[in-house]
């Protein structure tokens, strides 16, 4: 780990070659709302010896200097130092670190997955007496510094560090500080490592893209895809287009389609949802067979061209075919991370994050380092497909995407690989930004039957509990929860999604063009799912008694359990005269929780996404009626998921295959519409 200042890297071993896994980059449009994730000024323990390592006096005093004038916590870095894609200018005295989520080396990912066993570091920096520091951080978060070096030329000084990985079993990053001292600096670094000769050309990339009504967004994704950097790296951009406005119809697509050429490809088919999307990239890639992976991306993202690169890098070098996913910002907040990884809760089957992690982190806020949390590995079940690179080979041994219109794709395709012997990796430095899920209201609305039926069906082929778990028990009382909420047009969706289980799996590919159109059409019999945009079109609010109940006050676990008890029998009762003709509240959504709404025979009720309201009115004899089908319903299926098990895992074979799919495409492929 001694820093060697050369002019060059060192020589290729034979029968290896060198190959470049991660390099410095920077804001593609200097947004300084992500520069976050590029860089952080705040480095710590500046004015000890270790940070000015062969620095002038000079300039450690005027560092000391910054940081008693209060400076020196957030340096800030103007839009005129970033001087392209990789190189900073860093001023007389500035100090940065590039310990941020883009720029910092994800060793122990490199470690557990890949054959790379040690990594080289270039810093070139151009002008003399700046200070580089190298530090590495442990599982635990504690940080150490492994070595530094100082510029002695006024011209371009190459910096070499030779870094083992063996430390980072179970977590941990590499990431380098820089101190300038009397005169302004560049940056600019790259990760190498040696590795056998038949790894040494890169892969390639069939991208494929779903997409409906989102012209405008789309055709900018497409536009990010002609970066230079990443066109070596793509094969085929494959557009399946769902809706009835097209991307070759924005204004945007002209300059789309000159940065990709012959490269794009737009592909027309029906309301086949996001796995009818994705299988027919899935599909077109394997028949063609040129590209080694296949990108699953949504087109509501914005992407950052760098992550692909790094993404076919990890998966070029990994130990096995490995699908290597990437993380989600939020568009509306963009240094905030949605979720560091995902995993699927055996017992429940419900996906979320690891317990000993975090959701909507925020990177402008707690950098890696403050971050204790942010150095332990995270070891995934799948990653979502809203940015998933996929081995080519793995389709072909494993299959397609599920026909589930939406939701659970990706997570059964991730626990399928997983059974076959693929791992899913979500490698830290790939990432895109994308709608968070959190301003989405898809618990309620026509989602509500594709989340309830696809998790069933997930569960059906890789629950590893008798009956899944407590998964039935679960939903049920989730059932309980959305009618004693009024929640009818919910429930109802539930019940059907659960009785479309039980036609079988052959039935998959059949409902994909119609279903969507169907559930839809069920819901608008129901108050509670007939939105309105202003609240004043619906009666006003009145009450025979006025609540004392504080709406924002969550109610202790004791409190819940009673209500919980009391409220399925409360809902037999006779509603209020008043709340048929007039809501006796207006409750936001943030606080539509059901034990609030439990205790009303009528509200108003806003959508998470903050556009529309519903009224809500409760009804006994609808309760009555969702409620008996509802434990019928659950009975059946705790009687029956041991021979609905092996139905559903007999035919995953069939409906994922590639003649499957080409079947449930035929009408738009017979058509020529593509």
């Amino acid at each position: 780990m001694t820093a060697v200042t050369t002019a060059g890297a060192s020589e290729a071993v034979t029968g290896t070659t060198r190959r470049l896994l991660q390099r410095q980059i920077l804001p593609l449009d200097r947004d300084f709302e992500v520069l976050p994730l590029y860089v952080d000024p705040s480095t710590p323990d500046l004015d000890e010896d270790k940070y000015v390592v062969g620095g002038t006096r000079a300039a450690k005093e005027l560092n000391n200097t910054r940081i008693r004038q209060g400076t020196g916590e957030a340096e800030q870095v103007r839009a005129d130092q970033i001087l392209d894609r990789t190189r900073l200018r860093l001023d007389a005295g500035q100090r940065l670190s590039f310990a941020a989520y883009f720029n910092a080396f994800p060793a122990s990912y490199w470690r557990r997955w890949t054959i790379v066993d040690h990594v080289t570091l270039t810093v070139s920096v151009e002008g003399a007496g700046a200070t580089v520091i190298v530090n590495k951080s442990l599982a635990n978060g504690n940080s150490q510094r492994v070595d530094s070096a100082v510029t002695e030329d006024d011209g371009i000084n190459t910096l070499t560090f030779e870094l083992s990985l063996t430390p980072f079993i179970d977590g941990g990053w590499y990431w380098y500080d820089v101190v300038a001292a009397e005169n302004a600096v560049t940056v600019s670094a790259e990760w190498h490592a040696e590795v056998p000769a038949d790894r040494a050309d890169h892969g390639t990339v069939d991208v494929a893209i779903t997409t409906m009504n989102r012209p405008e967004f789309c055709a900018k994704l497409l536009q990010q895809f002609g970066e230079p950097d990443v066109a070596e790296f793509l094969d085929t951009v494959f557009v399946m287009e769902q809706g009835t406005r097209r991307v070759t119809d924005s204004e945007e697509f002209p300059a789309a389609e000159k940065a990709l050429g012959d490269k794009l490809r737009i592909v027309v088919q029906g309301n086949l949802g996001g796995s009818g999307g994705y299988a027919r990239g899935q599909l077109e890639s394997v028949r063609k067979g040129t590209a080694t992976y296949a990108l699953m991306m949504d087109d509501d993202v914005v992407c950052e061209p760098e992550g692909i690169i790094r993404q076919v890098t990890f998966g070029d070098l990994a130990k096995q075919p490995t699908i290597v996913g990437g993380h989600m910002f939020s568009l509306y907040s963009r240094s905030r991370l949605h979720s560091f990884g995902e995993i699927v809760q055996p017992w429940r089957f419900w996906w979320k994050s690891p317990e000993d992690s975090y959701n909507q982190w925020d990177f402008a806020t707690r950098n890696i380092r403050s971050a204790r949390w942010l150095h332990k590995r995270v070891d995934v079940d799948f990653n979502g497909w809203y940015s998933c690179l996929i081995p080519r080979v793995v389709i072909e041994r494993i299959g397609l995407s599920l026909p589930l219109f939406i939701k659970w794709d990706d997570a059964e395709y991730g626990l399928r690989a997983r059974a076959h012997g693929f791992p899913t990796v979500t490698l830290p430095g790939a990432a895109v930004w994308h709608v968070p899920w959190t301003d989405k209201n898809d618990a309620l609305d026509w989602q509500a039957y594709f989340h309830l039926r696809n998790r069933l069906v997930a569960a059906l082929l890789h629950s590893s509990y008798p009956r899944g778990g407590r998964l039935l028990r679960e939903s049920l009382n989730n059932q309980i929860a959305h009618l004693v909420a009024m929640q009818y047009s919910t429930a109802q969706l539930r019940i059907e999604a659960m009785e479309d289980i039980l036609r079988g799996p052959e039935a998959l590919h059949a409902m994909l063009p119609t279903r969507l159109g169907e559930i839809n059409a069920v819901r608008r019999e129901f108050s509670d799912a007939r939105l309105v945009a202003d609240t004043d079109d619906l009666p006003p609010v009145r009450v025979e008694k006025p609540s004392k109940k504080d709406l924002t006050e969550v109610p202790s676990r004791k409190a819940q359990l009673i209500t919980a008890g009391l409220a399925p029998l409360r809902q037999l009762r006779r509603p209020r005269d008043l709340s048929r003709t007039n809501p006796e509240v207006a409750v936001p959504a943030l606080d539509a929780k059901w034990y609030r709404l439990a205790s009303f025979d009528s509200a108003i009720v806003s959508m998470n996404d903050g556009t529309a309201a519903a009224l809500y009115r409760r009804d006994p004899q609808q309760y009555r009626e969702l409620l008996k089908r509802s434990v019928e319903l659950h009975a059946r299926f705790l009687r029956e998921w041991p021979q609905l098990a092996e139905r559903y895992r007999s035919a995953l074979g069939e409906i994922t295959s590639p003649e499957a799919w080409e079947e449930t495409f035929k009408p738009w492929k017979e058509t020529g519409d593509e």
